[in-house]
């Protein structure tokens, strides 16, 4: 059965074995997993079974621009999107100035609701830019729906170390944090990881 792919409760694409709506709509990865690479054999084939999404779990990736962050993220969404499950890539960036025009035409907490029915949620280039008060609370929002019932995938050239610091409010920064780290497996990426074929969707170990 298709997986329909919604953006803000519109159906952007209907996913039967092609891919995540945003980006790279067939990021299937061969992804060299070498030790040296930073990237574990064990932990990738577990989460390319998808149960972490079965059991509300979170990912992280970070590492520099050019790591292949966002390729990896894609890919288990496209995993996620082939045993069934709904997924949305948005850049953080963009998430924000869509909730923020939310506030002004009164489609917010609607808006809020269609994030919260999507699960498997991708937001790339997270840390990137500074966010205002409203920006704080709206991510709070957007990450409080999703405990214990959806999961995250989350893309940051910035070590989680300096999260809290990013995130300027530090009961905000706590509760946010708390949310996500808690039940997040964390995948750090060297830029030496070698991205050389697409095959045919599933994450293939070399």
């Amino acid at each position: 059965m298709p997986v329909i792919v919604l953006r803000f409760g519109v159906p952007l694409i209907f996913v039967q074995y092609t891919g995540v709506a945003g980006l790279w709509p067939h990021a299937g990865l061969r992804v060299d997993v070498r030790q040296s690479r930073g990237l574990d054999q064990r932990v990738v084939a577990t989460l390319a079974s998808c149960d972490w999404i079965r059991n509300a779990q979170n990912i992280i990736l970070s590492g520099p621009t050019g790591a292949g962050k966002t390729w990896i993220a894609c890919a288990f969404a496209q995993q996620a999107c082939r045993q069934g499950f709904s997924a949305l890539y948005v850049r953080a960036a963009r998430l924000f100035e869509e909730l923020r025009i939310a506030h002004g035409d009164g489609s917010f907490t609607r808006r809020l609701a269609q994030l919260a029915k999507i699960d498997v949620l991708l937001l790339d280039d997270w840390g990137l830019q500074e966010l205002d008060q409203s920006a704080r609370n709206d991510l709070l929002e957007v990450i409080d729906d999703r405990v214990c019932s959806r999961s995250t995938i989350i893309t940051s050239q910035l070590p989680l170390e300096h999260w809290h610091a990013w995130l300027q409010d530090p009961t905000l920064a706590d509760a946010i944090l708390d949310r996500l780290v808690h039940q997040a497996h964390r995948l750090p990426i060297r830029p030496t990881l070698d991205f050389n074929a697409i095959c045919d969707g599933r994450l293939v170990l070399v």
